[in-house]
């Protein structure tokens, strides 16, 4: 499928370069992708990839991984029955989603590709995708969206009364677009035409975990697992807990700041809902820096050492993924600079007046699963031809917040991996992703006439 993908969007933008006379264009877009792709995105990403799956070793050495495939063992043996339940990707999986839910896009990326790569190693690193990836793809693009921030922040930069009216609209149409790309998934995975080309993995009991006992020796039981938290060291409890409370009180200061006569931190944010959701999605990445080695260490893992060797990976992964990000970009540069877009856009606008759907939202819609910085643009151009508080620029910062940029992440995450055949990976992607749009547009419809 991403075969046929890419050599159409490079075919179909040099054949409309040469009818627009836009190779000028064309030429600087390939050039400027290819170098995008690994300077702006490959290498910074080396440096969040390194202290993510540094405290993901550390999570996994103290035994916290166990703690928390046990506890999301009901919902994910459902959407992964392929996937043990105590197995690392597991818990990798529900920390890279629960990134994504709460806007921590930095450290969502790294966590997902962590996520990949355990699920590969399930896969016994066949060229073929397999159902549970397929469907941590499409829980990815379509993942529900308690804080959309970057299109609160276009919104308030340009003056909106209330840019955090479109988390309700957010939350809904990617609630919607959750429920819908499990079934999707669900349904192209039984179709033949996506049947697994090499479907040989290893059998799962040969496939030990990373950092699990070797082969021939009694693997942990999970359950006891549970109990880890009451049997740390009295002073590693203590750090914690006194961490615990002590981000507690921030939170509760920035969510009440009247109680201790302290202006509000979180400007632009009149509604609770707003207020508890920007109070908490804050304080996630600091916990997260902060717990795990306390934790680690109260279990006696030699907390820095071990980090260092889960960070080492880091640089491994942001350089496997550098090919696959350069292929998809430029074709995608292609395809924009040299007006095929704009064709296309042309060709579509028709059947939206024929929906009753507004033609403008157009660019949005078509720009949204091919680039994340091209989407920005084309809401910052709304939001300034309409206003910050006009239906359309709240329906284009929703649509903005309920579908992903779904061919960079398939790029990224299968490209960690050197997966090469997606099977229904993209198509799935791309249907939550209408999902979503279409969910947004009605929410906001129904929200904000």
């Amino acid at each position: 499928m991403l075969n046929f993908i890419w050599t159409g969007l490079l075919l179909a933008g040099v054949i409309v370069a040469g009818i627009t006379g836009k190779f000028d264009a064309l030429n600087q877009a390939v050039f400027t992708s290819a170098k995008g792709a690994v300077m702006d995105i490959a290498l910074p990403l080396v440096g969040t990839m390194a202290l993510w799956l540094g405290l993901m070793r550390l999570a996994e050495k103290s035994g916290l991984i166990a703690v928390m495939a046990r506890l999301i063992r009901p919902v994910m043996q459902r959407l992964f029955p392929e996937v043990p339940p105590a197995d690392p990707a597991m818990s990798s999986m529900m920390m890279s989603i629960a990134a994504n839910m709460l806007g921590v896009s930095n450290a969502a990326t790294p966590l997902g590709l962590k996520a990949m790569g355990e699920l590969n190693r399930l896969n016994a690193g066949a060229g073929s995708a397999s159902n549970a990836m397929c469907m941590f793809l499409a829980l990815n693009t379509s993942a529900v969206q308690l804080v959309p921030a970057t299109a609160m922040n276009i919104l308030a930069i340009n003056g909106s009364r209330n840019p955090t009216a479109i988390i309700a609209p957010t939350l809904l149409a990617t609630g919607i677009a959750t429920v819908c790309a499990v079934v999707i998934v669900k349904v192209l995975e039984r179709l033949p035409v996506f049947a697994r080309q090499n479907p040989h993995p290893l059998p799962k009991a040969a496939l030990p975990a990373h950092g699990a006992p070797p082969a021939g020796s009694t693997a942990p039981d999970p359950a006891p697992a549970l109990t880890a938290l009451a049997r740390l060291p009295p002073w590693s409890a203590t750090l914690l807990i006194l961490l615990a409370l002590f981000l507690g009180f921030v939170f509760l200061r920035s969510l009440f700041p009247e109680l201790i006569r302290r202006q509000s931190a979180l400007p632009n944010a009149p509604g609770f809902p707003a207020n508890l959701f920007r109070a908490f999605s804050p304080l996630v990445v600091p916990f997260l820096i902060a717990a795990f080695p306390l934790y680690a260490a109260g279990r006696g893992v030699p907390v820095f050492s071990e980090f260092v060797e889960g960070a080492k990976e880091g640089f491994q992964i942001a350089v496997r993924i550098i090919p696959f990000l350069v292929g998809i970009l430029v074709a995608i540069g292609v395809f924009r600079e040299a007006g095929a877009l704009e064709v296309l856009q042309r060709l579509l606008a028709p059947v939206f007046k024929g929906l009753n759907a507004p033609v403008d939202l157009l660019p949005m819609i078509l720009m949204r699963p091919l680039s994340g910085s091209g989407s920005i643009a084309v809401l910052s151009d709304l939001v300034k031809r309409f206003g910050p508080d006009h239906l359309i620029s709240y329906t284009a910062a929703t649509i903005y917040g309920s579908a992903e940029t779904t061919f960079y992440v398939v790029a990224v995450y299968f490209g960690s991996v050197n997966v090469t055949r997606t099977r229904h990976a993209i198509p799935a992607g791309l249907l939550a992703d209408l999902a979503g749009i279409i969910a947004a547009i009605a929410c906001c419809r129904l929200l904000f006439g």
